[in-house]
């Protein structure tokens, strides 16, 4: 397992005011152990982002202070809603002493379910908690889903794969990742709906239509009768003959 190394120097702000150090680019931190008395450490943010980054918190951290190494784990990380770095602890181990820690878990393969397009792929877990020697704690443990093929077919953490020296101490039964139905009971429920709903409004337009009579000179709507062509007259002359009967003055009474 690679071991890395970060130096850090005993820090003296202490409290809030430990803000006007985050504001200078260094981290406040902590070394802590069962041999090793709690001591207030600083540390450059850029160096620290860099071990922290290829480390995280299952990798073997030699922190150097005062010419001293302590192997130690990243724990108790503190970041603000931004995602940013406020504190870490160094939590000091013994290398022939079991630690337990929480390590992630990496998703492999593409589930033939997915390359199907049978179902969707749901992970649920991303980390789970291993106990082993320090120097034996993996930086992650794989979990292989290609062959995931059917609705419902998942993988465990009982189906996780470890060293020998590695124990995971999380349920055995917890699932980690599942195949689930492209589109749920509900949603595919609510699509008819909405699409019987469509087709019923679509077909009172349609007969709405059928009935309407297209006005003089205008095309008829398509799927409209055709009036006769003595309809079409006599709709014509009914409207000149009373307005000319309307225009007629009136005879004065024979004496």
């Amino acid at each position: 397992m690679k071991r890395y190394k970060l130096k850090v120097e005993k820090r003296k702000v202490l409290g809030k005011q430990v803000k006007k150090l985050r504001r200078e680019g260094i981290l406040p931190c902590n070394i802590y152990g069962k041999s090793v008395k709690s001591t207030a450490v600083q540390v450059p943010l850029k160096e620290f982002d860099a071990v922290y980054k290829e480390a995280g918190e299952t990798g073997l951290v030699d922190v150097e202070l005062d010419g001293k190494i302590t192997p130690a784990l990243i724990h108790n990380m503190q970041k603000d809603f931004r995602g940013n770095v406020l504190h870490a602890d160094f939590f000091q181990v013994n290398l022939k002493e079991k630690v337990k820690t929480m390590v992630p878990l990496q998703i492999v393969g593409e589930p033939k379910a997915v390359l199907d397009k049978v179902g969707i792929l749901m992970n649920i877990l991303s980390e789970v908690e291993v106990e082993a020697l320090p120097e034996e704690l993996p930086e992650n443990i794989e979990v292989n889903v290609a062959h995931l093929a059917n609705i419902n077919d998942q993988v465990t953490v009982a189906d996780l794969k470890v060293s020998a020296g590695v124990t995971v101490l999380t349920e055995g039964e917890q699932v980690i990742s599942k195949i689930g139905e492209l589109i749920t009971k509900e949603a595919a429920e609510q699509a008819a709906a909405e699409a019987a709903a469509a087709e019923a409004a679509k077909a009172e337009t349609a007969a709405a239509e059928e009935g309407a009579v297209p006005a003089e000179g205008e095309a008829p709507v398509e799927g409209a009768p055709v009036p006769a062509e003595g309809e079409v007259a006599a709709a014509a002359e009914t409207p000149k003959a009373e307005a000319a009967k309307e225009e007629k003055p009136q005879e004065a009474p024979t004496k």
